[in-house]
């Protein structure tokens, strides 16, 4: 029993020691590669490559930053108002004359065939010898036929159509107007040339597609078709020649390239389009003095309908040109042939800019102030719906026709 006690006093007074031993870690250095700060600040002074012209200019994020203007960007940005406010007045407009269009040849059908209406019932009544009834419908019959008349040389006169479509490519081009400031004042530092720039192009679009119709209405039935024009006149430049190296993505590949698209522009494209313009004008000119003369025409029959002499064939000449005026009118206003003459107009416009676009640039002696070659071959390439390539391969197939003279040539565009 000692010994226990013993033991247990001994249990509670002595102490329980323990020595973990963890083995050392190698220290080792971590050594990272030195960064090349030389090329680094090259990089970020590196010119950056402007989309809207195609022209290096320096990044203003390092070295000495170029501050813009703060009146320029003021200017800009009151150009690009007022260019929100005629896309909204263009769109309003052109909806409203589209309206014109329908409602005029609705109402001027609906007030022909009442006109037809009463003349046969005037030469049916005269028949069966109804007197005072007689008069009063052939009156009301003739009175019809000439408000048919005034109010289709009215509408002739101005082509509701062709003015709605008018107004449908202002917008887009006021659209485009307004992408080309945003572009500048995004990527580019704005300088009053730009201003002048966008300035003129405002102008030279509410030259081409006026608003008002009295004074400044564009002729519809010009005695010459013109591609339309909606942008400033370019002044002439000497033209450029360089050596084999290119510059500014130029060489004179690129220019026979560009030369060569620019002749098929020509003989193909706006030829063609002139072509189908002149043929809408004429159609168009056709139907336009056909109407209103068969109104009147039948006008005329109506009043002597259901006369003792000549009242059968006085009939006949009212129900008949009166119907004819409705289908005339039917195909001039209802075909839009107005609209369908300002589309060749206006398409043949397109390719004029650009053949004028390519020649500027050719002409242009300094070739760092061209537009970038790679960029304008690829703006041609896009708007002619073609690949880089399928430009190319016209190029050369316009120039071995050309040699041979055999063969017809493709047109340019593939978007037309």
């Amino acid at each position: 029993m000692a010994a226990l006690l013993q033991a247990s006093t001994f249990c509670q007074r002595g102490t329980v020691r323990s020595t973990l031993h963890v083995p050392k870690l190698p220290v080792t250095r971590l050594s990272f590669p030195k960064l090349p700060t030389a090329n680094l600040v090259e990089e970020l002074s590196y010119p950056r490559l402007n989309i809207s012209t195609g022209r290096e200019t320096p990044n203003n994020t390092a070295g000495n930053p170029v501050d813009s203007d703060p009146m320029v960007i003021a200017k800009l940005y009151a150009i690009k108002v007022s260019i929100e406010d005629r896309i909204e007045m263009h769109m309003n407009i052109g909806e409203q004359r589209n309206n014109w269009n329908h409602l005029l040849l609705n109402s001027i059908n609906a007030i022909s065939l009442s006109g037809v209406i009463m003349t046969a019932l005037a030469a049916t009544t005269a028949a069966a010898g109804g007197g005072t009834a007689v008069l009063s419908l052939k009156l009301s019959s003739t009175l019809l036929y000439l408000s048919a008349t005034g109010i289709l040389c009215v509408m002739n006169k101005i082509q509701p159509s062709q003015l709605a479509e008018e107004q449908r490519n202002a917008v887009r081009l006021f659209k485009q107007l307004h992408a080309q400031i945003e572009t500048t004042l995004a990527i580019k530092n704005p300088t009053i040339a730009d201003v002048k720039e966008a300035l003129e192009k405002v102008l030279a679009l509410d030259k081409a597609y006026p608003l008002p119709l009295l004074g400044a209405m564009l002729d519809k039935f010009p005695s010459r078709v013109e591609p339309a024009v909606w942008w400033p006149n370019r002044k002439p430049r000497r033209e450029g020649r360089f050596g084999k190296k290119g510059k500014n993505g130029w060489s004179m590949e690129l220019e026979e390239e560009m030369k060569e698209i620019v002749g098929v522009l020509k003989r193909r494209d706006i030829a063609e389009y002139l072509r189908l313009g002149q043929i809408a004008l004429k159609v168009n000119k056709m139907l336009a003095i056909s109407g209103p003369l068969l109104t009147g025409l039948a006008a005329f029959g109506s009043a002597f309908a259901g006369s003792s002499s000549y009242g059968s064939w006085a009939m006949m000449v009212g129900v008949i040109a009166g119907t004819l005026a409705s289908v005339v009118n039917t195909l001039e206003h209802g075909g839009q042939v107005g609209m369908v003459f300002e589309m060749y107009r206006s398409t043949a416009g397109i390719f004029r800019l650009m053949e004028e676009s390519i020649v500027a640039n050719l002409e242009e002696r300094d070739v760092e102030r061209r537009e970038n070659g790679e960029l304008l071959e690829m703006d041609v390439a896009l708007k002619l719906g073609r690949s880089l390539s399928e430009l190319k391969d016209l190029m050369n197939t316009s120039y071995s026709l050309s040699q041979s003279k055999d063969g017809t040539e493709e047109f340019a565009s593939k978007l037309f």
